[in-house]
This record gives C-alpha cells, structure tokens and sequence, in this order.
C-alpha cells in the first residue's frame, strides 16, 4: 500500500499511522471507480481488498456500487500474505478466518475470490505445493458458491522463468482434473515466456477465463506481451494505473483512466487481430496433428446423424436436423480430449458457423477456447457428372459468404 500511494503521488509523510493510509487508498481506488471513464463497457471485474469491500463508494457499499453503478463484477482478496520463500516459492500463509471471510464476502455481493502465491524459481517440489495448496483454497471458495481468481504469480525475474511455467501448467492441468464438472475457476497467471503456453487451460471446460498480471511490466510492454497470448485477457495492477496522480484535476485524471482502460481493453481483444491470423499460418504449416472435418451439409447430413445413432424418427424437418447435427457437433468441439494439442484445424459448415458453443461463436470458441483452426466450407454442392467428374456448382454469393 506505501508503494501503490508513492506512485500515485501520496508520500509517507501526507498519512500517519495505518488507518490515515488506508484511507488514502480508499480514496484513490474510490476515485478511479467512480471516474466515468471506468465501466462495464471495458472493465469486466475488479478485485478488492477487504477493507475496501467493507468501505463505501458515494455513499453504497464498494461492491454493491461496483455491479450495480457500474456493471462491474466485484472479487475479494482472500489471501493473508505470503510465507518466507522455501523450495524456490512462497506459499500464502494459513487462513484460518477464511470461511468468515467467504460468508462476509457473499453477504457484500461479491461473485469470487483472488488468492496469491509466487513462485521465484525452479523447483518441482516448490511448484507442485504451490498449485495443490491453491485448489485446496479454490475449493473452499468454490463450496460458498463464489468463483475463485487462482494466481500463482511466475516472478519475471526468475532466472528459469519458462521452465517454472512450463512445470506450473502441468500442475494445473492436472489439479483441474480433481474438480467436479460445476466446479469453475479463473487463472491470474504471469504473461508467460512462450507466447500462448497457457492455452490448454483456456480451453478446459473448468475454465471460465485466463487472465494475466502485469508483475512488474509497464503498460505498454504487459499490452504488447499480452497481445500474444491468444484467449487471454488482462487483470493488470501496477500496469492500469500507471499515470494516475493524485495532484492531477479531473479532466486529467480522467483522461488517464480513459487511456489505460482503451489500451487494456484493446490488447485483451487481440486475439482477433492479423497477431491471431500469423499464428493460424504457423500452427497449420509447422504443427503436428490433424484437421477434423466437421462440414457434413445438406443430403449428407441425415447420414452423419445416422451413424451418430441419431434416426431420422427424432427430428423433423430441415431446421431441427440442422439442430440435431449442431448438437453432435458441439459435444465434439467442446470435450476436454478434443484441442490444439492433436487437432490443428476443424472444417465449419455455414450453418455451425453461424450458430454458437457454450455461448461463444463457433469459429472463435474452435481458436480462442480450444487453439483450433477454424475452416468453412463454402461449396453449395455438386452439379450432374459430365465428363466423367461432377463439379461445383455456381457460387453467386460467394463474395458475401466469404465476408461474413
């Protein structure tokens, strides 16, 4: 808190004592929430700390003002600290209020929690306690009905950065798979040193996002870092509110929060940038693995339910053929089995394209969720056989179908 306070132009010596300086902060973070330039239109969650959550914004509690002035989801800081660093990481310190704390939480009207350990170097030992200890946590949280934040922070100075990363995403993966199908949990995770190491986990049907901290990066380089990592989007700290001063009048300030909530925003929408389309290009030319051909359209439809034990006695008509087909499609698509680490690309019908999966538009699901390649057929089918072949017929909008 001194430190957050020194960069934002209050020195030690404008508070004394805890209380004054906690009430310093409250007076910044109330400043920047309330600022108009900071909504839902950007800024999807916020994460507080607990006193702020106790205190209140123009005059409504922190985390009632959040979602229902501003269309912000609200989080708490769960965490007591960190212990002294053993076997190359530092393990958050005991709970032993935490169950208080998660009813509290609810009571305010928080949707989740954050939680926070740091690993500063290699050590298998070291990291896999880090990741147990934080699902045992998550799992707790999870039990009040609220969404835990996991962050197990990769310090950027760690001399073998990737190969901590690297080893943290086997961990995770496989603390994943001692959850329940309901059970739902985000990552707070360090941009990593291979750009889009953390795919599998955004693609995990436990995932709801992957988010990334800044830790330590300024502004410009945690966008540009981030901008890489496909599906992830930002939860910056130090990073959002670089600039913000507290001598600055309104419209300055103003003007700050406006530009660090575009730019933020901006790199946590790159994944549909020419970034993405390079990377496409890279995994279809180089990558091992296979395209799945999930274009079955019109006459060969009724087929492919067949053999998927779908007959035709269970539909009727074209449009809940065309659902039923959806249906297989999607369980396919979003099976944990079925992702970037084997399928390089999946081949859309129109119709799939047009339609969604888990509530996320099919082609960008196959990429953003999944690390796939998404193709579309664009064939309207065949002409008579002449000539010994049957070529494609006429394609008057294909233009149009090649736009959309």
């Amino acid at each position: 808190t001194p430190k957050a306070l020194k960069l934002y132009g209050v020195d030690e010596s404008e508070y004394s004592g805890e209380a004054e300086m906690f009430t310093k902060i409250h007076e910044m973070r109330t400043r920047i929430i309330s600022n108009s330039k900071f909504d839902g239109s950007r800024v999807l969650g916020a994460i507080l700390f607990e006193m702020t959550m106790d205190r209140q914004i123009n005059g409504i509690p922190s985390a009632k003002f959040l979602w229902e002035q501003k269309g912000i989801v609200p989080f708490l800081k769960i965490d007591k600290g960190l212990e002294e660093e053993k076997n190359g990481v530092q393990m958050m310190k005991d709970m032993p209020q935490l169950e208080a704390l998660l009813d509290k939480g609810v009571a305010a009207g928080v949707f989740g929690t954050k939680e926070r350990s740091v690993i500063k170097s290699f050590n298998k030992t070291g990291i896999q306690d880090i990741a147990k200890q934080q699902f045992q946590v998550a799992k707790r949280v999870l039990a009040k009905g609220l969404i835990p934040i996991i962050e197990p922070e990769v310090d950027i100075k760690a001399a073998d950065k990737d190969k901590c990363e690297q080893e943290l995403l086997e961990c995770l993966l496989q603390e994943l798979e001692t959850l329940r199908p309901c059970d739902k949990v985000i990552f707070k995770l360090t941009l990593p040193t291979v750009a889009n190491l953390y795919r599998p986990l955004v693609g995990h049907p436990n995932t709801v996002r992957v988010v990334a901290l800044s830790g330590g990066f300024d502004r410009a380089d945690a966008c540009k870092k981030l901008s890489e990592n496909v599906g992830m989007i930002a939860s910056f700290s130090r990073a959002f509110t670089e600039g913000l001063n507290a001598k600055q009048s309104d419209a300055e300030f103003s003007k700050v929060v406006d530009m660090a909530c575009q730019m933020i925003y901006d790199a946590s929408r790159s994944s549909t940038s020419a970034g993405a389309w390079k990377e496409m290009l890279a995994q279809m030319a180089k990558k091992d693995g296979f395209i799945a051909a999930l274009d079955q359209s019109g006459g060969s439809t009724p087929k492919a339910l067949k053999l998927y034990g779908v007959d035709e006695s269970e539909y009727s008509g074209e449009a809940e053929m065309f659902t039923k087909i959806h249906e297989m499609r999607t369980r396919i698509i979003s099976n944990s089995k079925f992702d970037g680490s084997r399928v390089l690309g999946a081949i859309l019908f129109e119709m799939t394209m047009d339609r969604q999966i888990n509530g996320i538009p099919s082609a960008k699901f196959l990429w953003e969720q999944k690390g796939i390649v998404p193709f579309l057929k664009i064939d309207k089918g065949l002409e008579e056989e002449k000539n010994g072949v049957q070529m494609m017929k006429d394609m008057p909008q294909l233009e149009a179908l090649l736009d959309k």
